[in-house]
């Protein structure tokens, strides 16, 4: 598919809107190799009142990166020969409120990168203009900032900068593969949330870093458990002196 790639700054303006009367709907949600993040997953599963386990087992692939060592979750299209996103329907995707962050910021991707002196993060957009998608020729005028407003964007931006950083952190730390154990332990605290959870308040993870107002609230609110999880694996895994049984 010919795509064009158009790099366009926070204050730059495009237009763009989809609607299901354009012939191109659902063309997007087609021909998928969908990266989920565990901010993605959070949502999703929530969206369909199941376990991140459930969530995991039914609707993603799962490998493990060659050179990393670290999990590689994406969701599982049908077995079609254009590989159709399980979530859409012919009215259109039935999770909209909760779609994962890519298909959020579409026609945009967020491209992230770190100073490494700083530790600072810089971001930049590219606009995908691809040459089958008419939603170009809708829509209003709007800046990036705007869009991401509008779209709800912020929230997936933050929670994915957490991972981010974890990433770095990992090729700092510990670059090249990591050992099965940690790899598992990556893949349970931050995609498989409710196993975390569980590990959690069965006293099997040491809380002593954490505050007991945080505690408290990770039992019912999953943002702040996920970003318990973040800060979990930054220290037991990816820290000079870090060590872990679990």
């Amino acid at each position: 598919m010919e795509e064009n790639f158009i790099p366009l700054s926070p204050d730059d303006k495009f237009r763009f809107s989809c609607t299901n009367r354009l012939s191109c709907f659902n063309e997007c949600c087609r021909d998928l190799n969908q990266y989920l993040t565990p901010y993605d997953i959070l949502r999703l599963k929530k969206s369909l009142g199941i376990s991140s386990g459930m969530f995991l087992k039914t609707y993603t692939s799962h490998h493990t990166g060659p050179e990393t060592g670290l999990p590689v979750i994406t969701l599982k299209t049908d077995s079609a020969p254009r590989s159709i996103c399980p979530f859409v329907t012919p009215s259109g995707c039935k999770v909209y409120k909760d779609r994962p962050s890519s298909c959020r910021t579409y026609p945009l991707a967020r491209l992230v990168s770190r100073n490494r002196e700083s530790g600072r993060l810089s971001e930049y957009y590219m606009m995908i203009k691809e040459t089958h998608c008419l939603g170009f020729n809708n829509g209003k005028e709007q800046t990036v900032r705007e869009w991401i407003i509008e779209e709800d964007i912020e929230p997936y931006n933050r929670m994915n900068d957490m991972l981010m950083e974890i990433l770095s952190l990992k090729n700092q730390i510990t670059p090249g593969e990591l050992d099965i154990k940690s790899g598992y332990i990556f893949r349970m605290a931050l995609y498989d949330l409710d196993a975390f959870r569980s590990h959690l308040f069965s006293n099997k993870i040491e809380t002593d870093d954490f505050k007991e107002e945080e505690i408290n609230a990770a039992k019912q609110d999953d943002t702040v458990l996920l970003q318990i999880a973040f800060s979990w694996v930054k220290q037991n895994l990816f820290t000079k002196t870090s060590s872990i049984n679990i």
